[in-house]
């Protein structure tokens, strides 16, 4: 993944990269994908500097991944009985999270949700079809300006 004048080893969906992207397809959707905020975890981490709106969450923070509820592809507040991604996570895989603009405007049901740019595990492991990077990258690409993500296959 290259961006903000910086190149870094990147994490994708363990169905690599595509132009048809569906909801659950493992896959990471290709194209210029913008960060339009980041989210973290302000109870471990210090608010990095970056060039994009920053928020930190909470416990009830998750996002909607259910295609048939009215949330789809939108931060939501738990509980919620929809289908969801909690964002406060265990591990550190969610300590900063780069809200990117895929299937946003407005979301089209099926066509993927949450898709996020987030940390990596330590071994780079594939992600459900977000992109990741690890922590130093993250906080290298995010204080250099990264706005946004291109990602092709």
């Amino acid at each position: 993944m290259s961006g903000a004048g910086l190149t870094c080893r990147a994490a994708i969906g363990k169905a690599g990269v595509t132009a048809r992207k569906r909801e659950g397809d493992q896959a990471t959707p290709a194209g210029l994908h913008k960060v339009l905020r980041l989210l973290y975890r302000a109870d471990r981490l210090r608010p990095p500097s970056c060039a994009v709106p920053l928020e930190p969450i909470g416990p009830a923070d998750a996002w909607c991944d259910d295609p048939n509820d009215p949330a789809y592809n939108r931060p939501m507040t738990l509980p919620h009985p929809a289908s969801h991604e909690p964002l406060w996570r265990q591990d550190c895989l969610y300590d900063l999270i780069g809200i990117l603009d895929w299937n946003m405007s407005p979301p089209i049901p099926h066509r993927g949700s949450a898709i996020f740019l987030h940390v990596a595990t330590p071994d780079l492991a594939p992600t459900a079809g977000c992109i990741a990077l690890t922590m130093p990258d993250l906080r290298a690409c995010l204080e250099a300006g990264l706005s946004a993500i291109r990602v092709s296959g």
